[in-house]
């Protein structure tokens, strides 16, 4: 079993545009955050955290395990 050169280069180009993603998310979180009530801004907050976490998991993990043939 070889290594996947597509998916090598999309989480390549994933890891690069995802600080891009996060940067441009926190910047619209923080503009509207004092609009909204206190329930869509710790629903928001949270959805944010977990999706950055789960992003960060997903590509080191791609990483890992396209590199290492598992």
């Amino acid at each position: 079993v070889l290594a996947s050169l597509p998916l090598q280069v999309m989480l390549y180009f994933n890891v690069y545009y995802f600080p891009v993603w996060c940067l441009a998310e926190g910047m619209m979180l923080q503009l509207k955050y004092h609009l909204l009530p206190w329930h869509y801004q710790f629903l928001l907050v949270t959805a944010f955290l977990i999706l950055s976490l789960a992003e960060g998991s997903r590509l080191y993990l791609g990483y890992l395990g396209n590199l290492q043939e598992k």
